[in-house]
């Protein structure tokens, strides 16, 4: 499959198990009593909304060059990954909020006891979105894609808080109904961590942030393997969305003819971007030995 396959692929999953999800906790949440179990019918239906950002994101990134963006659109899938790092960040700060306000208020003594349904849609929903979230994030790491990492964390921030509800539901059936906002507020601070962490990379990608030190390693051994490179002079990448550009210096002997130095370049231009598919282009400079 291609990053279009997979991304749409992945996401109509998503989008499929989201809404059967936030009916079924919704449904389970009213007539269990569980307030908790309600907000996080919430939370899986704000998933869906992630979703199709992360699909008009990818949509718009693979836009083939034009006049206006010669060099593609690909970082226009880096924006989407930071709508929903933000996003995801205001669900922990909510979530935060609630589970405070909730302590603070003691609302939790008095609230009715939560049914077995609702703990059984909490156990679903745990491993649904825990599936859901090693399905997103093992085709965004094949990919690379800072948008479908941000989805697939959406995902696990939905666990978190199905765990949350669990915890609280549990407790409140054994007499501790404070076990849910304190399980919550724990469970915030993984899901505001995530987020962070999320928009660095995209915000990373969107200022020429260099490739990982491994990567440019391997580079150097490739342009230094090819016949005629007597030495890398200056290597330098940058990363441009998905993709990753490569400029490199190379030095090769002053006296040969121009069509050999030339022969020589496009040999090296031609086995980085083989070796490595996420480079969309790799520009080489000769100098004379």
């Amino acid at each position: 499959m291609n990053r279009k396959q997979i991304v749409e692929r992945v996401s109509a999953i998503s989008i499929a198990v989201n809404l059967i999800l936030s009916v079924g906790k919704l449904a389970a949440g009213i007539l269990a009593h569980s307030g908790a179990m309600v907000s996080d019918a919430v939370h899986s239906a704000s998933d869906v909304f992630s979703t199709i950002i992360v699909i008009i994101g990818f949509r718009l990134s693979a836009k083939d060059a034009d006049k206006e963006h010669p060099y593609g659109h690909e970082r226009l899938e880096c924006v989407a990954g930071i709508i929903l790092a933000v996003i995801l960040f205001i669900t922990g700060l909510g979530i935060a909020k609630s589970s405070f306000d909730l302590v603070v208020s003691k609302e939790y003594l008095t609230a009715k006891m939560p049914g077995i349904a609702a703990l059984m849609a909490a156990i679903i929903s745990i491993a649904a979105k825990e599936g859901l979230y090693w399905l997103t994030i093992i085709y965004a790491r094949k990919i690379d894609s800072p948008a479908l990492k941000a989805d697939a964390w959406h995902h696990r921030s939905d666990a978190l808080s199905s765990i949350g509800a669990m915890i609280g539901i549990i407790g409140a059936r054994m007499g501790f109904a404070i076990c849910e906002p304190v399980a919550s507020l724990v469970i915030c601070l993984f899901i505001i961590k995530a987020s962070v962490e999320i928009f660095s990379d995209a915000i990373g990608k969107m200022t020429d942030k260099a490739c990982d030190e491994s990567t440019q390693n391997s580079i150097r051994e490739i342009i230094l393997a090819q016949e005629g490179v007597q030495s890398l002079a200056e290597l330098k990448t940058r990363m441009f969305g998905a993709k990753m550009y490569v400029d490199a210096v190379i030095t090769v002997d002053g006296e040969l003819p121009l069509t050999e130095a030339h022969a020589i370049a496009e040999s090296v231009h031609d086995s980085v971007e083989h070796a490595f598919p996420c480079v969309k282009h790799c520009m080489v400079h000769v100098d004379p030995a």
